[in-house]
C-alpha cells in the first residue's frame, strides 16, 4: 500500500516555503524508544515525492526501534511540522518531524510518537483535551584540559540571579532560536546549581509539546556547541549540586476549551476530575516512574536533600510533594506540576503514560488522599507508612519492576514499545552492575 497522500493545500504551502526559503536540504525526523532523534536528509529536490509516498528506511537499524523481521519501514513527514533549522546557515536546511509505517501503509506500533496520539485520543473520547507546559533544567558545561567538564568561568550564580558571563549570551541565543522554531517561551533563568539553567515553555497540545521538547534538546546543543560548549540534559552531572529536572504543568480542557481543572468553592481551587486525575498519577507513580526519569543516573537525582520528590504525595507549598498545586490568578491557568520527570525522558511516552494515568483516575473515580504541606525530608520510614505515603523507586532495577507490573502504563505503551523498552533498560542495568566507580576504589581497594 502507497503511504498515506499528504493534504495537498498543507503540501503545496510546505513546497512553496522551502522554495521561497532557498532550502537545499531536508531533515526527516523521528525518535527511537528512549527519544534520540534519528534523522534522514533528503535533498529538496525529493521533497516533493517525499511528501507524496513517504521515504523508506531500515528501521531494523535504529537501536530499541524495530526487530529485523520489520526492518522495511518509510516515513510520512507531518506537515505541521515543518520549520527551518535557524543555526543552519548556508545552504538552509529544513526540519519535517514523521511517523514511522509499515509497508502496508499502517502505522508502526513502535513509534514512540504514536503511544502519545493514542492516549490523546482516549481522552478526546472521553471530551478531554490533554495541555502541557514543561519547565526543562539543564547544565552549560565546557570541557577541561584534562577531558573533564565545569561550569562555565565566574558562573558561581544561584536561583535566579542576574549574571553578565558568556552562559547568558549563550541562553539568550538559545531561547532566540526556539522562538523561530515555533517554540513558544515563558521564561528562562539561572537555576541552582553553578552552571545550571531554566527554560520554560508556554501550555500546549500534548503532541505540539512533546515535539517541541524533542527540538529544543537538539536546538540546545547546537547552540552550544557553536560557543564551544555542551548542554547536557543528564539529571545528575555533579555529586552534591542539585540534578536537573523536568517538571511539568498539565491540565484538562474541554471541547470548547474551558479548564477543567478549578473549582472555586474547593480549599485548593480543584474540580472533581483535577482530584481524581492527580489520584490516578499518584496510584500509578510507581509504575510510570521509570518512563519518566529512564536512567540509572535518574535515580541519583531522585534523592532526600535536593527538591526532587522521593515520595508519592501532592500538595501546594511542599515542593518535596511529587504533585504540586500551584497558585493561578485566572482560572484558565489552574493547572498541576508533576515534579518527577527528567529531561532525558521521552517526551511521547512520557506525557502518553502520565496521561493514560491520570485517566486511569478519573475512569475510576480513585480518591484523593490528603495533602501534605510538611516537609517530608524529615520523616522516617515508620512516619510515611503511618500515613500511608509510599516512596518512588529509588534504582532503576527497582523503577522496571513497578513497571512491568502497571498494566495502565504498559498499555499506554503498547505491547511492541514496552518490549522494546524494557530490553534497553535491562541492558542498561547490566553495563552498570558490571561497572567499578572511583567511588569503589577509593573506599575498598586498600580494605583489610
Amino acid at each position: 500500500m502507497a503511504a498515506p497522500t499528504a493534504p495537498a493545500d498543507l503540501a503545496r504551502d510546505v513546497l512553496a516555503r522551502a522554495e521561497t526559503a532557498g532550502v537545499r536540504y531536508v531533515d526527516l525526523q523521528f525518535t527511537d524508544v528512549m527519544g534520540a532523534v534519528k534523522t534522514v536528509t533528503i535533498p529538496a529536490d525529493q521533497l516533493a515525492d517525499t511528501l507524496e509516498h513517504g521515504t523508506w528506511f531500515d528501521g531494523s537499524s535504529v537501536e530499541s526501534l524495530a526487530r529485523t523481521a520489520e526492518s522495511d519501514m518509510y516515513l510520512v513527514p507531518d506537515l505541521e511540522t515543518f520549520r527551518l533549522l535557524p543555526w543552519a546557515g548556508t545552504p538552509p536546511t529544513a526540519r519535517l518531524i514523521c511517523w514511522a509505517h509499515t509497508p502496508e501503509g499502517e502505522p508502526y506500533p513502535g513509534d514512540p510518537r504514536g503511544a502519545l496520539v493514542r492516549a490523546t485520543e482516549r481522552a478526546a473520547a472521553l471530551g478531554f483535551d490533554y495541555r502541557c507546559g514543561p519547565e526543562v533544567e539543564f547544565f552549560l558545561l565546557r570541557r577541561t584540559a584534562d577531558g573533564g567538564v565545569e561550569p562555565l568561568p565566574h558562573d558561581h550564580g544561584g536561583y535566579f540571579d542576574f549574571a553578565t558571563d558568556q552562559s547568558v549570551d549563550v541562553r539568550q541565543a538559545m531561547v532566540t532560536a526556539l522562538q523561530a522554531l515555533g517554540i513558544e517561551v515563558n521564561t528562562a533563568h539561572h537555576e541552582v546549581a553553578p552552571g545550571q539553567h531554566e527554560i520554560d515553555f508556554s501550555h500546549a497540545g500534548a503532541l505540539k509539546s512533546a515535539d517541541d521538547l524533542i527540538t529544543f534538546r537538539y536546538t540546545l546543543r547546537a547552540i552550544a556547541q557553536q560557543a564551544g560548549l555542551i548542554a547536557s540534559f543528564m539529571p545528575k552531572p555533579f555529586v552534591g549540586l542539585n540534578g536537573s529536572g523536568m517538571h511539568v504543568h498539565q491540565s484538562l480542557r474541554d471541547r470548547g476549551g474551558d479548564n477543567l481543572f478549578p473549582d472555586s468553592r474547593d480549599e485548593y481551587g480543584l474540580s472533581d476530575v483535577a482530584k481524581h486525575f492527580i489520584a490516578g498519577q499518584l496510584h500509578h507513580a510507581a509504575g510510570m516512574c521509570v518512563v519518566l526519569a529512564p536512567l540509572v543516573n535518574s535515580y541519583k537525582r531522585l534523592v532526600r536533600g535536593f527538591e526532587a520528590p522521593i515520595v508519592v504525595s501532592w500538595a501546594r507549598t511542599n515542593r518535596a510533594a511529587l504533585i504540586r498545586v500551584p497558585h493561578v490568578t485566572r482560572t484558565q491557568a489552574a493547572r498541576i506540576e508533576l515534579r518527577s520527570p527528567d529531561p532525558s525522558c521521552n517526551p511521547y511516552l512520557a506525557y502518553a503514560v502520565m496521561l493514560r494515568c491520570g485517566l486511569d483516575g478519573i475512569e475510576r473515580r480513585l480518591p484523593l488522599p490528603p495533602p501534605v504541606e510538611e516537609s517530608l525530608y524529615g520523616f522516617d520510614d515508620t512516619e510515611l507508612e503511618r500515613r500511608n505515603i509510599g516512596l518512588l523507586p529509588d534504582n532503576l532495577k527497582d523503577a522496571v519492576e513497578a513497571f512491568r507490573h502497571d498494566s495502565v502504563v504498559l498499555d499506554a505503551l503498547g505491547d511492541h514499545l514496552a518490549e522494546r523498552f524494557l530490553e534497553a533498560k535491562a541492558l542498561e542495568w547490566r553495563d552498570y552492575r558490571m561497572q567499578v566507580t572511583p567511588w569503589e576504589r577509593e573506599h575498598y581497594l586498600e580494605l583489610s
